[in-house]
């Protein structure tokens, strides 16, 4: 048994109308492959959501700003199909370059603000690659749910605002952060981390839900910060692109927690760049 596979928007468009025709619903999973328990989790939530649930694997080049990363990313297509079968998913869409960017191409997709500071400060126009992209995935399935997790809460936040301006009739469904048992995200760069580098790496995630945590009972922010940077460095992570509380609805900068909030971070360990965030809610709220 494997997930049918199809490669091309007119074969894409075929299979979905013909579940459209029988009432399905449509749920779609976009994923650049080497697939881990974090997007299979999503697959799983999809899958008892709609009726048909579509992944895809595509490793978008206009989301990289870096030529080399892109070239080291992994591609696992067969391993990625062979993950999907237990869990039931109905098709994987595997466009390439050509078929999603045809000659010509010549329209991007900007979210002003959502895609500015944190990662968009370090990647500059990743998230035009990203809105891009996600963008005519929306369009090329016409699925009624997406399924984001929440470890990517720029991305998810940003896609949330792109479908909500543009008026794309999709429900943005987030999914919590599926971590190692040691706390680590589950992300498909972990796999480039050395044995030394990964038994460091969960420093990270403990260090960010304890100042989360100091944050929620009123600790200073600016103190609390620094301090935490400090932790972080003193792990063995070589640079810290960022550590800032922003509001969890809006991402702007916050200096207090007074409503909802994410504290985020972006560190290198090694060659390897790691991304994470938690939630904050104030002491005694009903958030």
């Amino acid at each position: 048994m494997s997930v049918p596979i199809v490669r091309t928007v007119a074969e894409l468009r075929t299979v979905v109308a013909g579940w459209r025709r029988s009432g399905a619903s449509v749920a779609v999973v976009p994923t650049m492959g080497a697939l881990h328990e974090g997007h299979l989790s999503l697959v799983r939530a999809a899958l008892q959501k709609a009726d048909r649930v579509i992944v895809t694997l595509f490793v978008n080049p206009k989301q990289f700003n870096n030529a080399a990363d892109l070239a080291a990313y992994p591609r696992t297509e067969n391993q990625d199909a062979a993950k999907l079968v237990p869990l039931g998913a109905h098709l994987l869409y595997v466009p390439d370059a050509e078929e999603m960017y045809p000659a010509g191409f010549a329209t991007t997709v900007s979210v002003a603000a959502m895609g500015e500071g944190l990662c968009g400060a370090f990647r500059p126009g990743h998230f035009d690659g990203v809105a891009t992209v996600v963008a005519k995935l929306f369009l090329q399935t016409g699925a009624d749910f997406v399924f984001f997790g929440e470890k990517d809460f720029q991305q998810l936040q940003l896609v949330r605002r792109m479908v909500q301006d543009l008026d794309i009739s999709i429900t943005v469904v987030p999914c919590p952060t599926v971590r190692e048992v040691d706390g680590l995200a589950l992300s498909s760069r972990n796999a480039r981390l050395s044995p030394a580098e990964r038994a460091v790496a969960p420093k990270l995630a403990s260090v960010l839900i304890e100042t989360a945590e100091r944050l929620a009972r009123g600790s200073p922010v600016l103190p609390t910060l620094a301090e935490a940077l400090a932790a972080i460095l003193a792990a063995g992570y070589r640079d810290i692109e960022y550590l800032e509380l922003r509001g969890e609805a809006d991402l702007q900068p916050m200096t207090s927690v007074h409503r909802p909030a994410r504290l985020l971070v972006a560190a290198w360990l090694g060659d390897t760049r790691l991304i994470d965030n938690v939630r904050i809610s104030p002491i005694g709220s009903t958030y």
